[in-house]
């Protein structure tokens, strides 16, 4: 269940959503139900666990162990799709604000510190992929065993201090990380003091950036704007300089 986890979205589809992942990452474990594989009862497991689901792709690992969990204990069905229908919110939820709000972030801003501090491309790639990939795939692996372990009550599993306080601490970490790396490698975009031409651009993209923010009226998030400004000085720089 869990290698097939890393498919979940191969199947998306604007009707069922992740619906079809769902079904896919559980029915190994529908091969233990009476009757085996093809069986009557794996049949209209398999067929329940395909309909609508919509979830932080990562979150849904969570869902996956407890469902699976669920049908082989024999939870009534009627039960289960409720639970499918309620825990689709807070999967959701949850996931945004710890992966997308935090981690996400925290991990770009790392990898543009390994360039400020002279890191060439491959180890800021690097940099970005290890961490990042280190913590969804613990996030998954950390998911299915709650939701084996939990069943349908793996709700008190979401009220952890990782769900409830981590967002907020990933939050202060990028605030520093924000502090430290920006500067860092914008001094290195900058370069020597004879190269004054990226100093001139990034002038340019923070008073353009200023005006649209403003513009925007709060839609947007302006340190998202920024990393993704200063992402691209640096890739133009990168390429200049090693071209």
């Amino acid at each position: 269940m869990f290698s097939r986890l890393l498919a979940i979205q191969s199947s998306w589809n604007y009707e069922l959503l992740m619906g079809i992942g769902i079904g896919f990452c559980i029915e190994p474990a529908l091969r233990g139900l009476p009757g085996g594989a093809g069986g009557p009862r794996y049949r209209e497991a398999l067929a329940r666990e395909c309909r609508y689901f919509n979830a932080h792709p990562y979150m849904a690992s969570v869902a996956v162990g407890a469902l699976a969990r669920a049908e082989l204990d024999n939870v009534p069905g009627t039960r289960i799709e409720r639970f499918r229908t309620a825990i689709c919110g807070p999967l959701g939820s949850v996931g945004d604000r710890l992966v997308w709000a935090g981690w996400l972030p925290v991990c770009s801003l790392l990898a543009l510190l390994v360039y400020g501090l002279g890191g060439g491309p491959l180890r800021v790639v690097a940099t970005f992929l290890i961490a990042y990939n280190a913590g969804h795939l613990a996030l998954r692996v950390w998911g299915v065993q709650a939701g084996w372990s939990h069943g349908l009550r793996v709700a008190t599993a979401l009220s952890s201090p990782v769900f409830r306080d981590g967002p907020a601490y990933l939050a202060r970490a990028g605030a520093l990380l924000a502090g430290i790396a920006l500067p860092v490698a914008l001094a290195r975009v900058i370069g020597p003091g004879q190269e004054r031409w990226p100093l001139v651009g990034v002038l340019l993209a923070t008073a353009l950036g200023s005006i649209t923010l403003v513009r925007m009226h709060g839609r947007a998030e302006g340190w998202r704007i920024a990393i993704g400004v200063l992402a691209a000085f640096v890739l133009y720089a990168t390429v200049i300089r090693h071209g």
